[in-house]
């Protein structure tokens, strides 16, 4: 039997299952010094344990949409929780490197689980003037999850060791694992007809990626996050002199998703927004060819970026309606999300190694220009096969 809530309190409840799924991230580094000095072999390898859960994201974030579809959103979802919550336990114990590397693996499906499960179901609980704000809150997941559990994690390892960030993050997983029994419909949508196989896998990706419709967010996300790690990651070099910027530039992108976007996603389609993003973020990216070392344009760039955060979330329910297309939609989203986590930093290292500062900001120029060129490029396909 579920809890009876309004949708904001299972909006509020989704929010903190995303809290949860960037803490998979957040608990190794908020306590990494500590892990190292548990596993003084593992050397630079140790730096694959935060990022394996990635590798897991490109290659099933589609698949992953599909399983959840037929499963269900909130038993996939409950799944995620609790393999998150059991896995970070076994990594509490500080297991032997293979075994703590397994369960970061392991751990992958769950956060993919997670992050493709809760905002299909913030659009499906939420109606069309709740829908663009639920998912501007939705947005800010990573970033706010990350900072926080980082703010709590980094201490509590100074205090007792690499395991307490991690045994913290297992507890807020099983509290909101609670909740979500407590409060989530047992069936919001029926799963689909088709018998699972490798073919129709091979179906849905080529039907996703071909979709003018399911595929404008994930493609404009590959853009967005081929630059946003991999900028505060090499921030030193691309802004010396300036190393509070790592703390401030996230924040601002929150604070305006929170405020300004989401009341502008009332009145505004998500993909405009989007458009917008890439189109200004691109213009300060030229501003700051002509003067770096502005922590203002910085800060302006990280802004105005917020746009393309918050509107490719707000965007997937508005191109697409089909609950099972959402969630499809979704996991293209992870798909490339992690696709640009991973490969953004290496290919932006090599350009700043290879021309310097002014080849970075080439760099953010491009997928910026791509962004947006892409999104116009399919709206217009959208508009053609409308006129059909």
């Amino acid at each position: 039997m579920s809890v009876r809530t309004g949708p904001w309190g299972l909006v509020a409840l989704l929010y903190a299952a995303g809290l949860g799924a960037a803490a998979q991230f957040a608990k190794l580094a908020a306590g990494f010094t500590a892990l190292e000095q548990a596993y003084p072999e593992a050397g630079a390898g140790l730096g694959l344990a935060v990022s394996l859960i990635s590798f897991l994201g490109v290659a099933l974030g589609l698949v992953t949409g599909m399983i959840v579809a037929r499963l269900g959103f909130r038993r996939m979802l409950l799944a995620g929780l609790l393999l998150g919550a059991g896995m970070s336990l076994v990594q509490a114990l500080l297991p032997a490197m293979p075994l703590f590397m397994a369960s970061r693996l392991i751990e992958g499906a769950s956060h993919l689980a997670i992050v493709v499960a809760a905002p299909t179901l913030i659009a499906e609980i939420t109606n069309d003037r709740q829908r663009p704000v639920a998912m501007a809150l939705w947005s800010t997941f990573f970033g706010t999850g990350f900072a926080l559990f980082a703010w709590f994690g980094t201490p509590l390892a100074g205090m007792y060791g690499p395991a307490a960030p991690i045994l913290l993050q297992a507890a807020w997983m099983l509290a909101v694992a609670a909740g979500v029994a407590a409060m989530i419909p047992r069936r919001m949508i029926a799963p689909p007809p088709e018998p699972f196989s490798l073919g129709l896998i091979l179906r849905r990706h080529a039907e996703v990626y071909r979709s003018p419709a399911m595929a404008a967010p994930a493609l404009g996300w590959l853009c967005y996050t081929l630059t946003f790690v991999s900028a505060l990651t090499l921030l030193p070099r691309l802004a010396p002199g300036a190393p509070w910027l790592a703390t401030v530039l996230p924040l601002a992108g929150i604070v305006l998703s929170l405020t300004l976007v989401a009341q502008l996603l009332r009145h505004v389609p998500g993909v405009q927004v989007v458009k917008a993003g890439f189109g200004l973020s691109a213009c300060v990216v030229a501003l700051l060819a002509m003067a770096p070392g502005s922590a203002l344009l910085w800060i302006a760039l990280f802004a105005v970026l917020s746009l393309v955060q918050a509107g490719s979330f707000a965007a997937i329910p508005q191109l697409v309606e089909d609950p099972r297309e959402r969630a499809l939609s979704n996991g293209a989203v992870a798909q490339m999300g992690n696709l640009g986590n991973l490969t953004g930093t290496p290919i932006l290292l090599a350009a700043l190694s290879a021309g310097g500062q002014g080849a970075g900001l080439l760099f953010l120029g491009i997928c910026y220009a791509t962004g947006l060129a892409l999104h116009l490029g399919l709206a217009a396909l959208r508009a053609r096969a409308a006129r059909r």
